[in-house]
C-alpha cells in the first residue's frame, strides 16, 4: 500500500509537532506551568509599575518643547492651556515609567511567543492531525471520472432545530406568512 504525497506530507508535520512537543515538556517543567502556581503571588501592580515613588529611578523631565514636537509628530493638537500641557507631561511620564518598568524584566529563560493559541495538552491533541481522523476523512470521499478526483459524499444532516414550526408562536396566520397587525397610535 502506497500513501498519497498529501498524507505523506500531514505524516511529516505531525512528527515535527510531536518533536516541538517533547521539547516543550521539558521547558515546562523547569517553570511553574498552572495558572494557580503563577497567580499565587503578584510580584507587582499597576500602581507599582506607574508611579515613581515606588521605583528608584528618577522620573524622566519632559519639556513642553519636546511635548509640542510629539505631539506634533503623532498629529495631534497641542494643549490650549498649562493646566492640559502639565497633566500631559505628566500622562507621558507615567506611561515612560511603566514602559522603563516592563523593560526591567528579566525575561533569560522565557522562549518568545510564536503563536497565541491554547498550548494545554488538551489544545495540542485538539490540532493533532493522527491517522483515525484522517481515515474519518477520506472515508467521506469517493474517487470520480477518469482521473479518479476525490469528492465529498453529500450525506443530509437531520436536527431537532429543522423540526421547528416557526409559524407556532404567531398569533395570526395567513398560509405560510405571520400577520402583523400594523394599526397606528390612536386608531380602532
Amino acid at each position: 500500500m502506497s500513501i498519497c504525497a498529501s498524507c505523506r506530507a500531514v505524516w511529516r508535520q505531525s512528527l515535527r509537532r510531536n518533536a516541538c512537543r517533547t521539547q516543550s515538556a521539558a521547558f515546562s517543567t523547569k517553570y511553574p506551568s498552572t495558572a494557580s502556581q503563577i497567580l499565587a503571588k503578584p510580584t507587582w501592580s499597576v500602581r507599582s509599575l506607574t508611579s515613581p515613588l515606588n521605583d528608584a529611578s528618577p522620573v524622566e523631565a519632559i519639556s513642553s518643547s519636546q511635548l509640542h514636537h510629539l505631539l506634533r509628530l503623532s498629529a495631534l493638537p497641542l494643549p490650549t492651556s498649562k493646566e492640559e500641557e502639565a497633566s500631559m507631561i505628566k500622562t507621558l511620564q507615567s506611561q515612560l515609567q511603566f514602559v522603563r518598568a516592563v523593560q526591567r524584566v528579566d525575561t533569560k529563560g522565557v522562549e518568545p511567543l510564536r503563536a497565541i493559541r491554547d498550548e494545554t495538552l488538551q489544545g495540542v491533541k485538539e490540532r493533532t492531525v493522527s491517522l483515525d481522523s484522517l481515515r474519518e476523512v477520506l472515508d467521506q470521499e469517493t474517487t470520480v471520472g477518469h482521473y479518479k478526483r476525490p469528492r465529498r459524499v453529500k450525506s443530509n444532516v437531520q436536527s431537532d432545530a429543522e423540526d421547528w414550526d416557526p409559524l407556532s408562536a404567531a398569533s395570526e396566520k395567513a398560509g405560510k406568512y405571520f400577520v402583523v397587525d400594523a394599526k397606528k397610535a390612536g386608531q380602532d
